[in-house]
């Protein structure tokens, strides 16, 4: 008999997935809500940017948002199925035609900015409400 390794990973790793994050794709700016521990405390901490890459799949999936800051650029990987994510806004969606927006770390100024989908807007918002 043969054992399905990969049918017995995958129920294994259902249980961790995550299934309130929303659908965002690079280009896109969005704002990361997580949860950050310092001593005994816990408080949200804010980071917005661009998402210039999403890499992995299933429970190995991550994403990397980069932004400036005092200008400087600053990027920070977070895994999709941490429950230390608290919540994940789109605040823009942008029109690229790259999946990995590596390039980016180059440009500076108004170079940077990515132009903005209507498209996608456009229909995030008519989707019906659950």
């Amino acid at each position: 008999m043969k054992i399905n390794r990969g049918a017995i990973l995958k129920s294994i790793e259902q249980e961790h997935l995550r299934s309130d994050i929303p659908d965002f794709q690079p280009g896109d700016t969005i704002r990361v809500d997580y949860k950050v521990t310092e001593g005994t405390r816990t408080r949200v901490q804010g980071f917005e940017g661009v998402c210039i890459a999403i890499n992995g799949k299933s429970t190995g999936k991550s994403f990397t948002v980069r932004k400036v800051a005092f200008n400087e650029g600053v990027e920070r990987i977070f895994p999709f199925n941490t429950p230390l994510i608290d919540k994940i806004l789109i605040i823009e969606r942008g029109k690229v035609r790259r999946a990995k927006l590596y390039y980016l770390r180059k440009l500076r100024g108004k170079a940077s900015k990515i132009k903005a989908d209507r498209g996608r807007m456009q229909k995030a918002n008519t989707k019906p409400a659950e």
